[in-house]
């Protein structure tokens, strides 16, 4: 977990030195609308932030499927163990012999 802490720490920091030197203003255009004074740095950290938004939400429900169905299996599981445990208190039946 330290190396994870590590990765997302030196992230976090490239993140903050690219915002501070980034500050210079540009306009913004999407179809009619027209936005002006908006910071570079702000601007990319905005598609970003919209990116991630746009991969996380399909992941997000695709996690919620397979913890479901993870349910669902383990509910099945349990079932299984309860029926073979009571199977094997059951005392075991011997054939009837023959004469």
């Amino acid at each position: 977990m330290k190396f994870g802490n590590l990765v997302v720490a030196v992230l976090a920091a490239s993140v903050t030195l690219f915002a501070l030197q980034n500050t210079d203003q540009t306009a913004v255009r999407f179809v009619i609308w027209r936005l002006e004074g908006v910071p570079i740095a702000g601007l990319v950290l905005g598609s970003l932030g919209a990116g991630l938004l746009i991969a996380g939400v399909p992941l997000w429900i695709k996690l919620g499927i397979w913890r479901k169905r993870a349910r669902a299996l383990e509910a099945r599981v349990g079932t299984l163990e309860t029926t073979a445990e009571e199977r094997d208190r059951q005392p075991l039946r011997t054939p009837p012999t023959q004469h």
